[in-house]
């Protein structure tokens, strides 16, 4: 659920397709295109839907209508995130899951482990509250999807607004406080 989070959240805040520098040779097309009109429906929706749903999800698997509503949020998540592409918390995800140390997850066999949507999870709301200033419309208005009561935010909030619901989200389906969360120090961040 998180990673379905993650690709909705990432391609509705990444850079605009209309701010994209132009590919070299000018006939090359990028494998992603940027935040687009087209991506942008499936990843309101998306958010819209964990927001309402994801919870339940986690908390019984015995819920069908809030699991179903998740997949359906992973499926248009996947194809707006193939469309827009995704940012910085995928690309930071490598890094956590493959210098894994001594974390061993709830639930999946006993190995050393960081689930992708984990891996994923931990560093979004520090990136968000980085990213923030970039669109603030954009943050808060995902925010709102997910949940959260905007109506007085500050754009010059907006980062934090949205990852204060990230977090939210996180702590009620036991995900991991951050990179300390699955093992890492601040020695290991280089």
């Amino acid at each position: 659920g998180m990673d379905v989070l993650c690709h909705a959240l990432e391609s509705y805040t990444a850079r605009p397709y209309t701010r994209r520098p132009a590919p070299v040779p000018p006939t090359a097309r990028p494998m992603s295109q940027g935040a687009n009109p087209w991506s942008d429906l499936g990843c309101r929706e998306a958010l819209r839907l964990l927001g309402a749903y994801l919870e339940r999800a986690v908390r019984d698997a015995a819920d069908d209508e809030a699991r179903s509503q998740v997949m359906w949020a992973a499926t248009l998540a996947g194809i707006a995130f193939g469309n827009a592409g995704v940012h910085a918390p995928h690309a930071m995800a490598y890094a956590v899951a493959g210098r894994v140390r001594d974390y061993r997850p709830a639930g999946y066999p006993d190995a050393l482990l960081v689930p992708h949507g984990m891996a994923v999870a931990v560093s979004a709301p520090a990136v968000v509250r980085h990213t923030g200033p970039t669109s603030p419309a954009r943050h808060l208005e995902a925010a709102a999807l997910l949940g959260a009561d905007v109506r007085g935010a500050a754009e010059a909030d907006a980062g934090e607004v949205l990852a204060g619901e990230v977090l939210r989200l996180m702590r009620a389906i036991a995900m991991p406080n951050g990179v300390g969360g699955v093992g890492y120090a601040a020695a290991d961040i280089p």
